[in-house]
Protein backbone atom coordinates (compact mmCIF):
# COMPACT_ATOMS: atom_id res chain seq x y z
CA UNK A 1 0.00 0.00 0.00
CA UNK A 2 1.59 3.27 -0.80
CA UNK A 3 1.70 6.47 1.25
CA UNK A 4 -1.30 8.66 0.32
CA UNK A 5 -3.36 5.49 0.49
CA UNK A 6 -2.14 4.92 4.19
CA UNK A 7 -2.55 7.95 4.76
CA UNK A 8 -5.85 8.19 3.94
CA UNK A 9 -6.78 5.40 5.51
CA UNK A 10 -5.90 7.00 8.75
CA UNK A 11 -7.54 10.26 7.93
CA UNK A 12 -10.72 9.54 7.32
CA UNK A 13 -11.95 8.05 10.24
CA UNK A 14 -9.75 10.67 12.41
CA UNK A 15 -11.35 13.68 10.53
CA UNK A 16 -14.37 11.95 10.91
CA UNK A 17 -14.35 11.97 14.91
CA UNK A 18 -12.26 15.46 15.36
CA UNK A 19 -15.80 16.72 13.38
CA UNK A 20 -17.97 14.94 15.67
CA UNK A 21 -16.70 15.85 18.62
CA UNK A 22 -15.66 19.71 18.17
CA UNK A 23 -17.04 21.99 21.15
CA UNK A 24 -19.06 23.98 18.65
CA UNK A 25 -21.48 23.60 16.10
CA UNK A 26 -20.39 24.47 12.33
CA UNK A 27 -24.25 23.88 10.73
CA UNK A 28 -26.61 22.16 13.53
CA UNK A 29 -25.83 18.78 15.34
CA UNK A 30 -27.00 16.97 12.72
CA UNK A 31 -25.62 18.68 9.64
CA UNK A 32 -21.86 18.41 11.70
CA UNK A 33 -22.56 14.58 11.68
CA UNK A 34 -23.48 14.38 7.95
CA UNK A 35 -20.42 16.83 6.73
CA UNK A 36 -18.54 14.20 8.82
CA UNK A 37 -19.26 11.17 7.06
CA UNK A 38 -19.01 13.04 3.96
CA UNK A 39 -15.51 13.84 4.96
CA UNK A 40 -14.68 10.32 5.61
CA UNK A 41 -16.21 9.36 2.56
CA UNK A 42 -14.04 11.65 0.01
CA UNK A 43 -11.03 11.27 1.63
CA UNK A 44 -11.06 6.92 1.32
CA UNK A 45 -13.05 8.10 -2.41
CA UNK A 46 -9.72 10.69 -2.83
CA UNK A 47 -6.53 8.18 -1.88
CA UNK A 48 -8.59 4.87 -2.81
CA UNK A 49 -7.35 3.71 0.68
CA UNK A 50 -10.28 1.38 0.35
CA UNK A 51 -12.71 0.50 -2.80
CA UNK A 52 -14.42 3.68 -3.29
CA UNK A 53 -17.54 1.50 -3.28
CA UNK A 54 -16.39 -0.03 0.19
CA UNK A 55 -16.30 3.73 1.32
CA UNK A 56 -20.12 4.16 -0.29
CA UNK A 57 -21.38 1.75 2.17
CA UNK A 58 -20.55 4.10 5.25
CA UNK A 59 -23.55 6.33 5.11
CA UNK A 60 -25.52 2.75 5.89
CA UNK A 61 -23.59 2.12 9.22
CA UNK A 62 -23.15 5.43 10.46
CA UNK A 63 -26.76 7.28 9.53
CA UNK A 64 -28.86 5.19 11.99
CA UNK A 65 -26.12 5.01 14.32
CA UNK A 66 -26.01 8.72 14.48
CA UNK A 67 -29.54 9.36 14.61
CA UNK A 68 -30.01 11.01 10.74
CA UNK A 69 -32.19 8.57 9.32
CA UNK A 70 -33.83 4.91 10.12
CA UNK A 71 -31.59 2.25 8.38
CA UNK A 72 -34.59 1.44 6.46
CA UNK A 73 -34.67 5.11 5.15
CA UNK A 74 -30.94 5.20 4.15
CA UNK A 75 -31.24 1.68 2.73
CA UNK A 76 -33.65 2.17 0.64
CA UNK A 77 -31.05 4.54 -1.67
CA UNK A 78 -28.95 1.78 -2.31
CA UNK A 79 -32.19 -0.08 -3.99
CA UNK A 80 -33.72 3.48 -6.04
CA UNK A 81 -35.12 2.66 -9.09
CA UNK A 82 -32.09 4.19 -10.96
CA UNK A 83 -30.15 1.42 -9.09
CA UNK A 84 -31.86 -1.17 -11.21
CA UNK A 85 -31.96 1.27 -14.05
CA UNK A 86 -28.28 1.30 -14.24
CA UNK A 87 -28.27 -2.64 -13.27
CA UNK A 88 -30.17 -3.39 -16.12
CA UNK A 89 -27.59 -1.29 -18.19
CA UNK A 90 -25.40 -3.79 -17.48
CA UNK A 91 -26.68 -7.00 -17.96
CA UNK A 92 -27.82 -5.73 -21.36
CA UNK A 93 -23.75 -4.73 -22.06
CA UNK A 94 -22.58 -7.66 -20.33
CA UNK A 95 -24.66 -9.85 -23.15
CA UNK A 96 -23.26 -7.29 -26.17
CA UNK A 97 -19.70 -8.26 -24.65
CA UNK A 98 -20.44 -11.86 -24.48
CA UNK A 99 -21.49 -12.83 -28.25
CA UNK A 100 -18.49 -10.16 -29.29
CA UNK A 101 -21.50 -8.01 -31.09
CA UNK A 102 -20.48 -5.02 -29.75
CA UNK A 103 -16.99 -5.62 -31.57
CA UNK A 104 -19.07 -6.70 -34.56
CA UNK A 105 -20.76 -3.15 -34.58
CA UNK A 106 -17.52 -1.19 -34.11
CA UNK A 107 -15.41 -3.09 -36.86
CA UNK A 108 -18.15 -1.95 -39.64
CA UNK A 109 -18.30 1.48 -38.08
CA UNK A 110 -14.99 1.57 -38.71
CA UNK A 111 -14.62 -0.20 -42.42
CA UNK A 112 -17.84 2.38 -43.39
CA UNK A 113 -15.84 5.83 -42.69
CA UNK A 114 -13.03 4.77 -44.71
CA UNK A 115 -9.71 3.86 -44.73
CA UNK A 116 -7.68 6.92 -45.32
CA UNK A 117 -5.08 7.88 -42.05
CA UNK A 118 -7.87 10.40 -41.06
CA UNK A 119 -10.94 8.66 -41.59
CA UNK A 120 -9.31 5.38 -39.37
CA UNK A 121 -9.22 7.76 -36.86
CA UNK A 122 -12.59 8.96 -37.08
CA UNK A 123 -14.23 5.71 -37.81
CA UNK A 124 -12.60 4.28 -34.43
CA UNK A 125 -13.72 7.23 -32.74
CA UNK A 126 -17.06 7.24 -34.05
CA UNK A 127 -16.90 3.61 -33.28
CA UNK A 128 -15.95 4.09 -29.26
CA UNK A 129 -18.79 7.08 -28.85
CA UNK A 130 -21.64 4.38 -30.52
CA UNK A 131 -20.47 1.77 -27.93
CA UNK A 132 -19.95 4.46 -24.69
CA UNK A 133 -23.78 5.15 -25.19
CA UNK A 134 -24.82 1.42 -24.29
CA UNK A 135 -21.55 -0.06 -22.66
CA UNK A 136 -19.07 1.31 -20.21
CA UNK A 137 -16.60 3.58 -21.65
CA UNK A 138 -13.72 1.17 -19.79
CA UNK A 139 -15.49 -2.10 -22.18
CA UNK A 140 -15.85 -0.11 -25.03
CA UNK A 141 -12.18 0.97 -24.58
CA UNK A 142 -10.83 -2.64 -24.09
CA UNK A 143 -12.69 -3.78 -27.21
CA UNK A 144 -10.93 -0.83 -29.58
CA UNK A 145 -7.30 -0.82 -28.23
CA UNK A 146 -5.98 -4.45 -30.11
CA UNK A 147 -8.12 -3.79 -33.19
CA UNK A 148 -6.17 0.09 -32.99
CA UNK A 149 -2.68 -1.69 -31.83
CA UNK A 150 -2.85 -3.76 -35.03
CA UNK A 151 -2.99 -0.80 -37.25
CA UNK A 152 -0.28 1.02 -35.90
CA UNK A 153 1.63 -1.94 -35.90
CA UNK A 154 1.31 -2.12 -39.65
CA UNK A 155 2.81 1.53 -39.63
CA UNK A 156 5.89 0.14 -37.61
CA UNK A 157 6.68 -2.49 -39.75
CA UNK A 158 6.38 -0.66 -43.21
CA UNK A 159 9.21 0.50 -45.28
CA UNK A 160 9.47 3.73 -43.54
CA UNK A 161 9.68 2.61 -40.39
CA UNK A 162 8.22 4.69 -37.72
CA UNK A 163 8.14 8.23 -38.93
CA UNK A 164 6.62 11.75 -37.39
CA UNK A 165 3.30 11.40 -39.41
CA UNK A 166 3.08 7.59 -37.67
CA UNK A 167 3.65 8.85 -34.28
CA UNK A 168 1.02 11.61 -34.54
CA UNK A 169 -1.47 8.62 -36.12
CA UNK A 170 -0.64 6.70 -33.58
CA UNK A 171 -1.53 9.65 -30.93
CA UNK A 172 -4.53 10.20 -32.59
CA UNK A 173 -5.95 7.34 -32.70
CA UNK A 174 -5.20 6.47 -29.18
CA UNK A 175 -6.55 9.50 -27.96
CA UNK A 176 -9.44 9.86 -29.92
CA UNK A 177 -10.63 6.57 -28.38
CA UNK A 178 -10.19 7.54 -24.91
CA UNK A 179 -11.68 10.82 -25.58
CA UNK A 180 -14.54 9.31 -27.35
CA UNK A 181 -15.54 7.31 -24.91
CA UNK A 182 -15.65 9.55 -21.99
CA UNK A 183 -17.80 11.99 -24.55
CA UNK A 184 -19.94 9.28 -25.78
CA UNK A 185 -21.20 8.47 -22.30
CA UNK A 186 -22.85 11.25 -21.48
CA UNK A 187 -25.29 10.49 -24.47
CA UNK A 188 -27.40 8.05 -22.68
CA UNK A 189 -28.69 7.80 -19.45
CA UNK A 190 -26.88 5.01 -18.73
CA UNK A 191 -23.83 5.81 -20.59
CA UNK A 192 -22.08 6.95 -17.90
CA UNK A 193 -22.27 6.81 -13.86
CA UNK A 194 -22.68 10.35 -13.13
CA UNK A 195 -25.81 10.88 -15.40
CA UNK A 196 -27.39 8.13 -13.15
CA UNK A 197 -26.41 9.53 -10.17
CA UNK A 198 -27.92 12.90 -11.17
CA UNK A 199 -31.43 11.26 -12.08
CA UNK A 200 -31.88 9.27 -9.03
CA UNK A 201 -31.05 12.46 -6.73
CA UNK A 202 -33.66 14.45 -9.07
CA UNK A 203 -36.32 11.18 -8.28
CA UNK A 204 -35.68 10.55 -4.70
CA UNK A 205 -35.03 14.36 -3.46
CA UNK A 206 -37.20 16.69 -5.61
CA UNK A 207 -39.70 13.90 -7.54
CA UNK A 208 -38.49 15.39 -11.35
CA UNK A 209 -38.38 12.94 -13.95
CA UNK A 210 -35.74 13.03 -16.44
CA UNK A 211 -37.14 10.28 -19.56
CA UNK A 212 -34.64 8.46 -21.51
CA UNK A 213 -35.37 10.09 -24.51
CA UNK A 214 -35.46 13.62 -23.20
CA UNK A 215 -31.65 13.23 -21.52
CA UNK A 216 -30.77 12.08 -25.27
CA UNK A 217 -32.20 14.82 -26.73
CA UNK A 218 -29.93 17.06 -25.28
CA UNK A 219 -26.84 14.93 -24.62
CA UNK A 220 -26.33 13.00 -27.87
CA UNK A 221 -25.80 16.57 -29.62
CA UNK A 222 -23.19 17.61 -26.74
CA UNK A 223 -21.19 13.71 -27.43
CA UNK A 224 -21.29 14.56 -31.19
CA UNK A 225 -20.20 18.37 -30.79
CA UNK A 226 -17.53 16.99 -28.11
CA UNK A 227 -15.95 14.18 -30.81
CA UNK A 228 -16.15 16.55 -33.57
CA UNK A 229 -14.25 18.62 -31.73
CA UNK A 230 -11.66 16.32 -30.42
CA UNK A 231 -11.44 14.87 -33.91
CA UNK A 232 -10.16 18.41 -35.50
CA UNK A 233 -8.21 19.30 -32.76
CA UNK A 234 -6.30 15.87 -32.59
CA UNK A 235 -5.47 15.79 -36.96
CA UNK A 236 -6.11 19.22 -38.04
CA UNK A 237 -4.34 20.91 -35.00
CA UNK A 238 -2.07 18.78 -32.63
CA UNK A 239 -0.90 15.89 -34.35
CA UNK A 240 -1.23 16.53 -38.08
CA UNK A 241 -0.50 13.65 -40.43
CA UNK A 242 -0.39 14.89 -43.88
CA UNK A 243 2.67 12.76 -45.52
CA UNK A 244 0.72 9.87 -44.03
CA UNK A 245 -0.41 6.88 -46.53
CA UNK A 246 -1.99 3.57 -45.89
CA UNK A 247 -3.78 0.54 -47.38
CA UNK A 248 -3.19 -2.00 -45.20
CA UNK A 249 -5.54 -1.22 -42.46
CA UNK A 250 -8.84 -2.33 -44.55
CA UNK A 251 -6.94 -5.62 -44.46
CA UNK A 252 -6.96 -5.38 -40.77
CA UNK A 253 -10.38 -4.69 -40.32
CA UNK A 254 -11.07 -7.19 -42.72
CA UNK A 255 -9.25 -9.87 -41.09
CA UNK A 256 -10.70 -8.84 -37.61
CA UNK A 257 -14.83 -9.08 -39.28
CA UNK A 258 -13.02 -12.39 -40.55
CA UNK A 259 -12.47 -13.78 -37.44
CA UNK A 260 -15.37 -13.39 -35.91
CA UNK A 261 -17.16 -15.37 -38.82
CA UNK A 262 -21.28 -14.93 -39.87
CA UNK A 263 -23.18 -12.82 -37.70
CA UNK A 264 -24.57 -16.05 -35.15
CA UNK A 265 -28.12 -16.87 -34.07
CA UNK A 266 -27.39 -15.41 -30.44
CA UNK A 267 -26.23 -11.68 -31.75
CA UNK A 268 -29.56 -11.79 -33.92
CA UNK A 269 -30.77 -12.09 -30.69
CA UNK A 270 -29.58 -9.91 -28.41
CA UNK A 271 -29.74 -7.46 -31.47
CA UNK A 272 -33.25 -7.80 -31.24
CA UNK A 273 -33.63 -7.60 -27.63
CA UNK A 274 -31.28 -3.96 -27.67
CA UNK A 275 -33.26 -2.55 -30.20
CA UNK A 276 -36.47 -3.24 -28.82
CA UNK A 277 -35.39 -1.71 -25.22
CA UNK A 278 -34.19 1.15 -27.24
CA UNK A 279 -37.29 1.47 -28.72
CA UNK A 280 -39.30 1.24 -25.93
CA UNK A 281 -36.71 3.64 -23.50
CA UNK A 282 -37.22 6.20 -26.92
CA UNK A 283 -40.98 6.15 -27.27
CA UNK A 284 -42.08 5.22 -23.35
CA UNK A 285 -43.93 8.34 -23.06
CA UNK A 286 -45.63 7.91 -26.15
CA UNK A 287 -46.60 4.49 -25.28
CA UNK A 288 -47.78 5.83 -21.72
CA UNK A 289 -50.39 8.74 -23.39
CA UNK A 290 -51.67 5.67 -25.46
CA UNK A 291 -52.10 3.08 -22.37
CA UNK A 292 -52.12 5.45 -19.29
CA UNK A 293 -52.61 1.63 -17.29
CA UNK A 294 -49.41 0.53 -18.15
CA UNK A 295 -46.86 3.03 -16.48
CA UNK A 296 -43.99 1.84 -18.01
CA UNK A 297 -40.58 3.61 -17.04
CA UNK A 298 -37.53 3.41 -17.99
CA UNK A 299 -36.13 1.27 -15.05
CA UNK A 300 -39.38 -1.38 -15.89
CA UNK A 301 -37.78 -1.64 -19.24
CA UNK A 302 -34.14 -2.05 -18.24
CA UNK A 303 -35.25 -4.80 -16.14
CA UNK A 304 -37.57 -6.42 -18.67
CA UNK A 305 -34.40 -6.74 -21.26
CA UNK A 306 -32.46 -8.19 -18.64
CA UNK A 307 -34.76 -10.55 -17.34
CA UNK A 308 -35.64 -11.93 -21.26
CA UNK A 309 -31.27 -11.78 -22.00
CA UNK A 310 -32.03 -14.79 -19.06
CA UNK A 311 -35.05 -16.07 -19.12
CA UNK A 312 -35.72 -16.26 -23.29
CA UNK A 313 -34.13 -19.64 -24.13
CA UNK A 314 -31.66 -19.88 -27.01
CA UNK A 315 -31.77 -23.50 -27.07
CA UNK A 316 -34.52 -24.69 -25.24
CA UNK A 317 -33.55 -28.40 -25.54
CA UNK A 318 -30.00 -28.04 -24.13
CA UNK A 319 -31.35 -25.07 -21.60
CA UNK A 320 -28.87 -22.75 -23.31
CA UNK A 321 -29.93 -18.84 -22.46
CA UNK A 322 -27.82 -15.86 -23.82
CA UNK A 323 -26.73 -15.31 -20.53
CA UNK A 324 -26.45 -17.64 -16.99
CA UNK A 325 -26.05 -15.47 -14.01
CA UNK A 326 -22.72 -17.06 -13.52
CA UNK A 327 -21.59 -14.71 -16.22
CA UNK A 328 -22.83 -11.71 -13.85
CA UNK A 329 -19.54 -12.03 -11.55
CA UNK A 330 -18.66 -9.71 -14.47
CA UNK A 331 -21.03 -6.90 -13.71
CA UNK A 332 -19.79 -3.86 -12.15
CA UNK A 333 -22.05 -4.91 -8.72
CA UNK A 334 -19.13 -1.89 -7.02
CA UNK A 335 -20.71 0.86 -9.20
CA UNK A 336 -24.19 0.11 -8.15
CA UNK A 337 -23.00 0.13 -4.07
CA UNK A 338 -21.65 3.54 -4.97
CA UNK A 339 -24.83 4.94 -6.56
CA UNK A 340 -26.77 4.10 -3.31
CA UNK A 341 -23.85 5.38 -1.48
CA UNK A 342 -24.25 8.66 -3.05
CA UNK A 343 -28.08 8.88 -3.07
CA UNK A 344 -27.83 8.20 0.86
CA UNK A 345 -24.84 10.89 1.26
CA UNK A 346 -27.43 13.32 -0.64
CA UNK A 347 -30.61 12.60 1.15
CA UNK A 348 -28.56 12.53 4.59
CA UNK A 349 -27.52 16.44 3.29
CA UNK A 350 -31.32 17.23 2.98
CA UNK A 351 -32.49 16.36 5.79
CA UNK A 352 -30.20 17.77 8.15
CA UNK A 353 -30.87 21.26 6.30
CA UNK A 354 -27.27 21.11 4.88
CA UNK A 355 -29.00 22.16 1.51
CA UNK A 356 -31.02 24.80 2.46
CA UNK A 357 -28.41 26.49 4.30
CA UNK A 358 -26.03 26.85 0.61
CA UNK A 359 -29.42 27.75 -0.77
CA UNK A 360 -30.27 30.57 2.00
CA UNK A 361 -26.35 31.71 1.56
CA UNK A 362 -26.57 32.29 -1.68
CA UNK A 363 -29.56 33.46 -1.47
CA UNK A 364 -28.36 36.41 0.36
CA UNK A 365 -25.02 36.55 -1.69
CA UNK A 366 -24.71 39.72 -4.51
CA UNK A 367 -22.60 37.27 -6.94
CA UNK A 368 -24.41 36.38 -10.31
CA UNK A 369 -25.89 33.65 -11.73
CA UNK A 370 -23.84 33.40 -14.36
CA UNK A 371 -20.66 33.93 -12.83
CA UNK A 372 -21.68 31.43 -10.38
CA UNK A 373 -22.86 28.21 -12.86
CA UNK A 374 -19.40 28.95 -14.78
CA UNK A 375 -17.15 28.63 -11.74
CA UNK A 376 -19.11 25.31 -10.76
CA UNK A 377 -18.87 23.86 -14.28
CA UNK A 378 -15.04 25.12 -14.18
CA UNK A 379 -14.71 23.45 -10.48
CA UNK A 380 -16.25 19.79 -11.39
CA UNK A 381 -14.65 19.70 -14.71
CA UNK A 382 -10.97 20.19 -13.62
CA UNK A 383 -11.99 17.81 -10.02
CA UNK A 384 -12.80 15.42 -11.82
CA UNK A 385 -9.01 15.00 -13.35
CA UNK A 386 -8.23 14.09 -9.55
CA UNK A 387 -11.31 11.88 -8.07
CA UNK A 388 -14.48 9.52 -9.46
CA UNK A 389 -16.29 11.27 -11.29
CA UNK A 390 -18.99 9.36 -10.05
CA UNK A 391 -17.98 9.93 -5.84
CA UNK A 392 -17.38 13.79 -7.29
CA UNK A 393 -21.36 14.08 -8.77
CA UNK A 394 -22.57 12.19 -5.14
CA UNK A 395 -21.20 14.79 -2.71
CA UNK A 396 -21.52 17.76 -5.02
CA UNK A 397 -24.72 17.22 -6.91
CA UNK A 398 -26.63 17.93 -3.45
CA UNK A 399 -24.68 21.18 -2.84
CA UNK A 400 -25.17 22.41 -6.64
CA UNK A 401 -29.36 21.79 -5.99
CA UNK A 402 -28.73 24.00 -3.11
CA UNK A 403 -27.01 27.02 -4.63
CA UNK A 404 -29.44 26.48 -7.40
CA UNK A 405 -32.66 27.07 -5.31
CA UNK A 406 -30.81 29.59 -3.69
CA UNK A 407 -30.27 32.00 -6.94
CA UNK A 408 -33.89 31.16 -7.36
CA UNK A 409 -33.41 29.36 -10.26
CA UNK A 410 -34.44 25.95 -11.49
CA UNK A 411 -32.19 23.21 -10.39
CA UNK A 412 -32.02 21.26 -13.33
CA UNK A 413 -30.40 24.71 -14.91
CA UNK A 414 -27.08 24.19 -13.19
CA UNK A 415 -27.30 20.37 -12.23
CA UNK A 416 -27.42 19.47 -15.57
CA UNK A 417 -23.93 21.33 -17.12
CA UNK A 418 -22.18 20.35 -13.83
CA UNK A 419 -22.62 16.86 -13.69
CA UNK A 420 -21.95 16.68 -17.67
CA UNK A 421 -18.53 18.85 -16.72
CA UNK A 422 -17.47 15.43 -14.87
CA UNK A 423 -17.58 13.22 -17.70
CA UNK A 424 -15.28 15.50 -19.45
CA UNK A 425 -11.59 14.77 -18.18
CA UNK A 426 -9.65 14.62 -21.05
CA UNK A 427 -6.30 16.31 -19.35
CA UNK A 428 -4.62 13.20 -16.99
CA UNK A 429 -4.42 9.28 -17.16
CA UNK A 430 -5.93 8.86 -13.89
CA UNK A 431 -8.61 10.86 -14.59
CA UNK A 432 -10.73 8.29 -16.41
CA UNK A 433 -10.51 4.34 -17.33
CA UNK A 434 -10.46 5.19 -20.86
CA UNK A 435 -7.69 7.50 -20.44
CA UNK A 436 -5.62 5.17 -18.50
CA UNK A 437 -6.23 2.13 -20.24
CA UNK A 438 -4.69 4.04 -23.65
CA UNK A 439 -1.68 5.51 -21.61
CA UNK A 440 -0.86 1.57 -20.79
CA UNK A 441 -0.31 1.29 -24.39
CA UNK A 442 3.11 3.63 -24.73
CA UNK A 443 2.50 5.38 -27.39
CA UNK A 444 1.16 8.52 -25.31
CA UNK A 445 3.05 10.55 -23.13
CA UNK A 446 2.13 12.53 -19.94
CA UNK A 447 2.62 15.43 -21.14
CA UNK A 448 0.77 14.76 -24.92
CA UNK A 449 -2.17 13.82 -23.21
CA UNK A 450 -2.57 17.04 -20.90
CA UNK A 451 -1.53 19.55 -23.75
CA UNK A 452 -4.36 18.00 -25.18
CA UNK A 453 -6.70 17.50 -22.89
CA UNK A 454 -6.25 21.36 -21.42
CA UNK A 455 -7.79 22.79 -24.63
CA UNK A 456 -10.75 20.17 -24.78
CA UNK A 457 -11.36 20.88 -21.35
CA UNK A 458 -11.60 24.48 -21.72
CA UNK A 459 -13.84 24.25 -24.89
CA UNK A 460 -16.23 21.80 -22.84
CA UNK A 461 -16.14 24.75 -20.17
CA UNK A 462 -17.45 27.35 -22.77
CA UNK A 463 -19.98 24.91 -24.63
CA UNK A 464 -21.43 23.74 -20.85
CA UNK A 465 -21.76 27.60 -20.11
CA UNK A 466 -23.86 27.89 -23.35
CA UNK A 467 -25.33 24.70 -22.58
CA UNK A 468 -26.78 26.08 -19.17
CA UNK A 469 -27.68 29.52 -20.61
CA UNK A 470 -29.51 28.34 -23.46
CA UNK A 471 -29.97 24.60 -24.28
CA UNK A 472 -31.40 23.67 -20.47
CA UNK A 473 -33.70 26.55 -20.18
CA UNK A 474 -35.48 26.26 -23.91
CA UNK A 475 -35.23 22.05 -23.55
CA UNK A 476 -36.30 22.11 -19.73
Amino acid sequence: MDLSKKIGLILGPVLFFILINLPFYLISEKGDVVIAVASWMVIWWITEAVSISVAALLPLILFPLLKIMPIADVGANYGSPIVFLFFGGFVMALALEKVNLHKRIALNIIKLTGTTPNKVVLGFMIATGALSMWISNTASTVVMLPIAMSVIGLLINDEDGFTKSDQNFALSVMLGIAFSANAGGIATVIGTPPNSVLIGLLENEYNIEISFLKWMVMGLPFSIIMIAISYLVLVKWMFPNKQLKFTASKQVINDELKKLGPTSGKEKMVLVIFGITVFLWIFRTLINNLFPSLGLTDTIISIIAAVSLFAIPFNIKKGDFIIHWKDTEKLAWGILILFGGGLALAKGMSVSGIVDLVANTIATSEISILITASLLILLMLFMTELMSNVALVAVLAPVVAGIAIGLNIPILYLLIPVTIASSCAFMLPMATPPNAIVFASGYIKVHQMAKVGIILNLIAVAILILVFQFVVPFLF
